[in-house]
């Protein structure tokens, strides 16, 4: 606004021509025209400063405005607090969950674990009985063929042929290895 005072009344210097100021003082035209000058001056003045008070105005309601929106923007900050908050705790639920499935994993481990020791005792029971029942036959086969054996010598006439043999064998080495073959002798 100075500077506008100031352009105008610079203008006013050179605009104005030159023999009025030639004059020992100044005129009542030129009175009245400072005078209507001062008026509009002080009047571009006021309105200057209603305009800067108007805009102080302005600018304090809109600090106020902004200070609400910050103000909202912190509830909504402590909003999102609270969610995040919710969601640390829907975390430790889930990993709570992660916990109790691990421990469900760690029990199904073990129970299997139990089962395959249990089949592994069933198939070793299988398999002893198994061989105990072919040990068993065998032994109870090879016991019955002898005892048969020796009952055919003792009550038949093959004992007498098996002893005419080995007599004979004394005398024939060839018989006497041919016997021994077949464990006779």
């Amino acid at each position: 606004m100075r500077t506008a005072l100031i352009l105008t009344l610079f203008f006013l210097c050179f605009l104005t021509p030159l023999h009025l100021f030639s004059q020992q003082g100044f005129t009542e035209a030129d009175r009245r025209l400072l005078l209507e000058i001062k008026v509009k001056v002080e009047s571009n003045e006021k309105r200057i400063e209603d305009l800067r008070a108007d805009m102080n105005e302005r600018f304090r309601l809109i600090d106020k405005r902004f200070e609400a929106e910050d103000k909202r923007f912190e509830a909504v900050d402590k909003r999102f607090e609270d969610i995040d908050k919710r969601f640390e705790d829907i975390d430790k639920r889930f990993e709570d969950i992660d916990k109790r499935f691990e421990s469900f994993d760690k029990r199904f481990d073990e129970l299997f674990s139990f089962i395959q020791i249990l089949a592994g005792i069933f198939v070793t029971l299988i398999a002893v009985v198994i061989g105990f029942a072919y040990w068993d036959r065998r032994t109870i086969i090879k016991k019955a063929k002898s005892e048969t054996i020796e009952e055919i010598e003792r009550d038949g006439r093959l004992r007498d042929l098996i002893h005419a043999l080995r007599e004979k064998a004394r005398s024939d080495q060839e018989l006497a290895d041919l016997l021994r073959k077949y464990h006779l002798m």
